[in-house]
């Protein structure tokens, strides 16, 4: 049956709209909250995630850090109220290169991060005054280093991690990361919240209608069945189509899609350790081919861009007991939203062949493919990559998204930011960095091309 009233209604069951119903439910006492999506919970981009986090966001300001911090709180809170049922770890993650001017960009990015909130940075010279490198464990977080430690001593390098490939001069091993299980993370959330009132409402949000003082209900189809719901207030929480949705209220809201996708594979070789923490190789590359390989990619229009330098960022990390994820997103123009995505041609093993860059061990697999598993999904995102948590132009509307490729690790974070809006708290002092009013300053807008450090792993 169709619910009839409501405080809150949240358009999207994806971890943007679980979190903002939990925070709402859970955190802040709001009884009556309607969560509403024709899918089942977490089903459309949330599962497709890397389940990863981290707090090292080095940019013009110390926002991303500070909002990513109280997020990965909420989430080390939750962890340890439901003995950590959702895995966390705190691996970290180990970004890599063989080019000396690469390690200096980590000593200045690590410095900024340090300033910025993030913890100490710690450098390893191989000298007798460096400080202590202590190795992270493979499960739990409690008591792990935050900060980050910059490598530059080869030597400990691969006694810490033989498996990267020889000539990798420079790691920086961020520490506050690592990853957990994100579909039980939000169905922890989603669980608490149901407990405390939320309703799960099956239903597609087909409009959002108004008065002379805002938001004055949702219409919402089931089936064939269209009924409304009385409310005062109305989020967006939509995940990549949280464009579509502002369009019912009139708004175009500066957000784009990228396609973003990852591989899975059985390591049934059993060349990557199992307590690794996330490896992103951070220089670009020319992929290996044979001659024959290269002359035939060479030959068609179609496959010769294959020869071409390739970006940096390709990544990897264990999953489980055997297998192991890598995403490499060298594919990450604009695209419109179209269901069921359809991942770039030969992903799987172009991705596992830039892998090998790093974990040469790897390399047996190109000769025999295993059987590849692709999904992933949309990152909906802000041209500086940053989130929208805030009220819109409509008086009793609000937005969650522009996640990006961040949203397990932010969503509790900015879920909090919008609970504060709603409820008329008072919002935490970064939260401006994330509305939509940002756009209005015009020195805020000249200088986002000028921005760097905005990588979404």
């Amino acid at each position: 049956m169709m619910v009839r009233s409501a405080d809150v209604v949240i358009c999207g069951a994806g971890i943007a709209g679980v979190s903002a119903a939990y925070v709402l439910s859970v955190r802040f006492g709001i009884r009556n909250v309607v969560l509403i999506d024709d899918r089942a919970p977490l089903t459309l981009t949330s599962d497709k995630s890397t389940e990863a986090y981290r707090n090292w966001w080095p940019g013009p300001d110390d926002a991303m850090i500070r909002m990513m911090g109280r997020s990965i709180e909420l989430i080390e809170e939750l962890a340890s109220n439901c003995d950590n049922r959702f895995m966390l770890n705190r691996r970290g993650y180990l970004y890599a290169t063989a080019d000396p001017d690469r390690a200096d960009a980590y000593l200045a990015s690590g410095r900024l991060a340090s300033a910025q909130g993030a913890g100490p940075l710690r450098i390893h010279r191989g000298q007798a005054e460096d400080p202590i490198y202590h190795r992270h464990r493979p499960t739990g977080w409690e008591g792990a280093p935050d900060g980050a430690d910059l490598i530059l001593d080869q030597d400990l390098i691969h006694e810490h991690f033989p498996a990267l490939a020889d000539d990798v001069s420079a790691i920086l091993h961020t520490r506050r990361c690592g990853w957990f299980s994100g579909q039980q993370l939000g169905m922890e959330q989603l669980e608490r919240a149901r407990l405390a009132g939320t309703i799960l409402q099956s239903g597609r949000v087909v409009g959002v209608d108004s008065d002379h003082r805002g938001v004055s209900g949702v219409r919402v189809v089931d089936g064939e069945k269209e009924t409304t719901i009385s409310t005062r207030c109305f989020v967006n929480a939509a995940g990549p189509m949280i464009g579509p949705v502002a369009q019912m209220l009139g708004l175009e809201l500066p957000v784009f899609s990228e396609l973003h996708v990852k591989m899975s594979f059985r390591d049934h070789l059993g060349v990557v350790p199992r307590g690794l923490p996330l490896l992103i190789w951070d220089d670009p590359q020319r992929l290996s081919w044979s001659k024959e390989e290269a002359e035939a990619l060479g030959s068609s229009d179609e496959t010769r861009w294959l020869l071409d330098p390739m970006p940096p960022g390709v990544h990897m990390r264990p999953e489980g007991r055997e297998h192991v994820i890598i995403l490499w997103p060298y594919h990450s123009e604009p695209v419109s939203e179209v269901y069921p995505i359809q991942p770039p041609p030969n992903y799987g093993e172009i991705a596992l062949r830039g892998m090998t860059r790093l974990v040469p061990a790897l390399t047996p697999y190109l000769d025999h493919l295993p059987a590849i598993f692709v999904d992933g999904g949309y990152y909906t995102k802000t041209r500086e990559n940053r989130p929208l948590a805030c009220p819109l132009p409509c008086a009793g509307a609000y937005l969650h998204g522009a996640l990006s490729g961040f949203g397990m690790m932010a969503s509790l974070g900015t879920a909090e930011i919008l609970a504060c809006h709603i409820a008329g708290d008072t919002p935490p002092d970064y939260s401006p960095n994330f509305d939509l009013t940002r756009y209005r300053d015009r020195k805020y807008v000249s200088s986002i091309d000028d921005w760097v450090g905005t990588s979404q792993l």
